[in-house]
């Protein structure tokens, strides 16, 4: 099964253009959806999601029309939303048992087999007669897929699932994800780049609405080989060499300001080739398209 979007447009009342011509192809296994924040992730999300309308295009999940048979999709869908709400006094047994019943499981000894391997699933079973309100961030968002997982979907969607998570609990959670990404199609909608480097065999980046780059990670990584150079100045001299040089990113070390630039040739000047990675690719992307627009 693959999820195929077609001439996807969606513009606000506002007058705002959240999704400009979106045409993306996603295959079983994970994806990754980068962008920076207002990118258009999250409307494109719902969107898949069925939760809110398309001005105009196609979205197919397999042979489902997505935004014509919802209930089918429904069906199918697994979703966990950036924000979510969860019953603070309510155990995660409970809950789980309870959603279970909404998604059609009548027999009670099938939500009890189901609700207790979901909870082994996702490393709360031990917590499961504890009250959500108890839980940590990590834990809500374990829960969190617990429940999308619900009803076996063939498509689940992730919206910033780690943000705020501890370095353990992400860890955690990139682990479950990977798993369940071996047989079903899983987009990962984040800005944060290490997420998608570690986990996705697939992505994307959306600025402004529209995709502006697609395809593998590491291939996309390689076309940039030999073409990022590094050097550590003082950050009184930020502003000059990004006047002569394209500056994709600025970090502070020690004290100083460690900058990575684009060059199609070396730059000679005390830089030093580096390996690219896709933080380099995704800073490389957005910052072309902000100067372009700048341009317009």
């Amino acid at each position: 099964m693959e999820l195929k979007i077609t001439d996807l447009n969606k513009t606000y009342p506002n007058g705002v253009q959240a999704l400009k011509d979106v045409n993306l192809e996603v295959p079983l296994g994970m994806f990754g959806l980068l962008g920076p924040n207002g990118a258009g992730k999250s409307t494109l999300m719902r969107t898949i999601a069925t939760l809110q309308e398309a001005d105009s295009g196609q979205i197919l999940l397999g042979d489902i029309n997505v935004l014509y048979d919802k209930e089918k999709v429904r069906k199918l869908l697994g979703y966990l939303p950036q924000e979510f709400g969860l019953y603070p006094k309510v155990t995660a047994e409970d809950l789980l048992n309870h959603i279970a019943t909404l998604k059609g499981i009548t027999s009670k000894s099938e939500r009890k087999e189901l609700v207790d391997a979901l909870l082994q699933k996702v490393n709360l079973h031990s917590h499961r007669k504890k009250n959500l309100g108890t839980f940590s961030g990590g834990m809500k968002q374990r829960f969190g897929i617990a429940q999308a997982l619900i009803g076996n979907p063939k498509l689940i969607i992730v919206d910033e699932p780690t943000a705020g998570l501890d370095p353990t609990e992400r860890n955690r959670f990139h682990n479950l994800l990977s798993e369940i990404g071996e047989n079903t199609i899983v987009i990962l909608s984040t800005h944060i780049v290490e997420d998608v480097s570690h986990l996705c065999s697939n992505m994307a980046i959306i600025n402004q609405g529209q995709v502006v780059l697609k395809g593998i990670p590491t291939e996309i990584v390689g076309s940039m080989t030999d073409k990022i150079f590094k050097k550590t100045i003082s950050k009184e001299e930020i502003d000059d060499y990004r006047s002569e040089y394209q500056v994709i990113s600025s970090d502070l070390f020690a004290g100083n300001t460690v900058i990575h630039i684009y060059s199609e040739t070396d730059p000679g000047n005390g830089f030093s080739s580096v390996a690219p990675d896709l933080e380099d690719v995704y800073f490389k992307t957005i910052l072309g398209e902000r100067s372009e627009t700048q341009l317009i």
